[in-house]
């Protein structure tokens, strides 16, 4: 009969230990911190317009600098370089950093101090009033300027203003 009853026991404690890992495990899975539930109506009330405000937001931040550009008179920050053409008389006002590349036309310095432009095709620089050598890279080292007395096409990299 003790034999039956040590049976007994350990039976039992087995299943309590069995139960006490089944509910440690439960306790420690789905919804916990480590592991949360989502349910659909989050994701269709809360999280889906939390995005769409995000996007709506890019969006219009991305239309306005559109518009900008389109306008002419556009001020463009980025890595790609922009088409640029000027109408005679016009002229190009960079920002520190802003690169120009001129590929048609004719272009001139506008600097009011030296030096105005600096040539990274050649390694030298241009004052105010040097004409740009067509299929060179100009690096403006202040707010400078590039204007045209007879049109010009230019590449330009950075912010800038037309006027």
């Amino acid at each position: 009969m003790k034999k039956k009853s040590l049976r007994i026991a350990l039976c039992v404690l087995a299943a309590l230990a069995g139960l006490t890992a089944v509910a440690v495990t439960a306790a420690g899975g789905a919804g916990s911190q480590s592991d949360p539930l989502v349910t659909l109506s989050y994701l269709t009330d809360t999280f889906t317009d939390q995005v769409m405000d995000k996007v709506d937001k890019l969006i219009a931040e991305r239309n306005t600098r559109l518009s900008a550009e389109l306008d002419g008179s556009a001020s463009v920050s980025g890595g790609a370089y922009a088409p640029v053409t000027l109408a005679a008389g016009q002229t190009l006002t960079g920002e520190t950093g802003c690169e120009v590349l001129l590929y048609s036309g004719t272009a001139s310095c506008v600097s009011a101090s030296s030096p105005g432009l600096t040539d990274a095709t050649s390694g030298g620089s241009i004052n105010h009033g040097a004409a740009l050598q067509p299929n060179h890279l100009y690096l403006m080292t202040g707010q400078r300027s590039v204007t045209t007395s007879g049109g010009a096409s230019l590449l330009v990299r950075g912010s800038y203003t037309v006027q």
